[in-house]
């Protein structure tokens, strides 16, 4: 099962490290999904990049919500070491789990 997908500012970080989901995008993104956040919430979460030929290759990482009572908005936990770019999850889904050469039948 996916889970949705939610642009995040990832250098607008809570005391905690955490991703603040107050942005522009953010809340559009939620609004034209028909997302209300709530605990624990998983997600993955998504702001623009680009690679080394200057095309666009958005980063991407899962999270989960948690509401900051502190600063009375909604957050993300993320794992840092995990933030990978889009076109590392194309090149994977492209690659063939099976070959009819490997099949023995040629």
């Amino acid at each position: 099962m996916s889970t949705a997908k939610i642009y995040a500012d990832f250098q607008n970080l809570d005391d905690f490290n955490r991703l603040k989901l107050t942005s522009a995008g953010t809340l559009e993104d939620l609004a034209n999904q028909g997302i209300e956040l709530r605990e624990d919430m998983s997600l993955t979460f998504y702001t623009d990049d680009a690679d080394d030929q200057g095309q666009p290759d958005e980063l991407l990482v899962e999270g989960s919500t948690h509401y900051n009572e502190e600063e009375q908005c909604w957050v993300a936990s993320i794992d840092w070491s995990a933030i990978r770019h889009a076109s590392e999850d194309k090149s994977q889904d492209s690659v063939p789990l099976f070959h009819a050469a490997d099949s023995g039948d040629g």
